[in-house]
């Protein structure tokens, strides 16, 4: 019986169970040793089963890796990218002929001045109002005197936010060129020449402190450190996980203290830790948008950003927002001893509703830049307004 077996073997022709296990089992101990000892398939074979196991094994790797967030190679800066879809619509913004629009004006003075106004983002100056927050919770907004410096913090502020907006897409501009939409701004399309983008940005920097140094050297003190964090964050600071979200979220905590050190204000320990979780708070959420994009696009995202997990950021943002209301609400029991006032306790209401709304659209991944989602957010605007009008009759009634 063991010489016909073994003459059985020999043939090739394994019975049709065997083989029905070994084609259908996937995987299973029995249906590998039958492959391997009984069917001894040829080398041309075996090589494109190898090669075909190779590849299902990457593709399942790489999807793998998406899910967790981490999108891209690890050759430099590579990363999966999307096929971008070819468009002739002069209002795409990531179309062919809107990039030919933009170009057109290279090489000109109008091109310049039109690059120069545009290299300086007037819209995300709104930010620099947060220099108010600090005169507005101190009750001296209204003073004439606290209102100016206030006005010069906000215009310093706007100078150097400008200047480093400068700074960082003349260091990004070959990376900006290879971007469907980042190639048309002003540097990137060639309307200002990058020699041209370092001289704006020194003027633009310089003038920020030499205002700050005659207005108060505490605000001078306030905004050197913001230029340094910036240039740090431009020149490689921004490609560092987690070192990146303190960074941002540090700019809006500079921005209120810039506002109490210009008018030389003082205001609680609780009013900074609001800031400054709230904006950790707000950062948390616009990196999770952005790798949400990406692991569900393959969309082109910078090297820090593939560190992060979905699931790591929603842990940052929801400690981050417990943190915020509860500094939110420590202050606000200050503020009913100190102003004797029941408006402070009532503002909590209308300051967690906000916070519970801006998360979900943390949630759905759509938290972009803050000031645009507050913008297109009616609901938040309009709680804002309360929150505000609560405070304001708390510290000025």
């Amino acid at each position: 019986m063991a010489d016909k077996n073994e003459t059985e073997v020999d043939t090739g022709k394994p019975d049709a169970s065997a083989e029905a296990e070994a084609e259908g089992s996937n995987g299973a101990a029995v249906g590998d040793a039958v492959l391997t000892d009984t069917e001894k398939p040829d080398t041309e074979k075996s090589d494109d089963e190898s090669g075909a196991d190779k590849a299902a094994k990457a593709k399942l790797a790489e999807v793998e890796a998406d899910a967790e967030g981490t999108i891209g190679a690890e050759f430099g800066d590579e990363v999966l990218e999307v096929a971008p879809v070819k468009s002739d619509d002069i209002k795409d913004k990531s179309s062919d002929a809107y990039h030919a629009k933009v170009t057109a004006k290279a090489g000109t003075t109008a091109g310049l001045v039109t690059g120069l106004i545009k290299e300086l983002r007037p819209k995300q100056w709104v930010k620099n109002v947060l220099v108010l927050a600090v005169p507005f919770a101190a009750g001296e907004i209204l003073n004439p005197g606290v209102l100016w410096h206030s006005v010069v913090a906000f215009i310093v502020f706007s100078m150097a936010a400008s200047g480093i907006y400068f700074v960082n897409d003349a260091i990004d501009v070959e990376a900006d060129r290879q971007h469907p939409t980042k190639r048309n701004r002003p540097i990137a399309a060639g309307l200002i020449p990058v020699p041209i983008a370092y001289v704006v940005c020194v003027l633009l920097l310089g003038g920020s402190l030499l205002i700050s140094a005659v207005t108060s050297m505490q605000l001078f003190a306030v905004m050197a450190v913001y230029v340094v964090v910036q240039l740090g964050y431009c020149f490689g600071l921004k490609h560092q996980p987690v070192i990146d979200l303190c960074i941002v979220a540090s700019g809006f905590l500079l921005r209120a203290i810039a506002g109490g050190a210009a008018a030389n204000l003082v205001i609680t320990q609780w009013f900074y830790l609001i800031v400054a979780f709230g904006s950790l708070f707000m950062v948390a959420g616009k990196r999770y948008a952005e790798v949400k994009l990406a692991s569900e696009t393959g969309a082109k995202i910078r090297k820090s950003l593939k560190a992060y997990s979905p699931s790591y950021l929603r842990f940052v943002w929801a400690i981050a927002a417990a943190i915020t209301i509860m500094c939110y609400a420590l202050w606000a029991y200050a503020i009913q001893e100190d102003e004797a006032s029941r408006w402070g306790l009532i503002s909590i209401i209308p300051m967690v509703i906000a916070i519970l709304r801006y998360a979900v659209d943390i949630d759905k991944g759509v938290a972009g830049e803050p000031e645009e989602v507050v913008l297109k957010d009616k609901v938040l605007m309009v709680l804002g307004v309360i929150l505000a009008g609560c405070l304001f009759l708390a510290f000025y009634l």
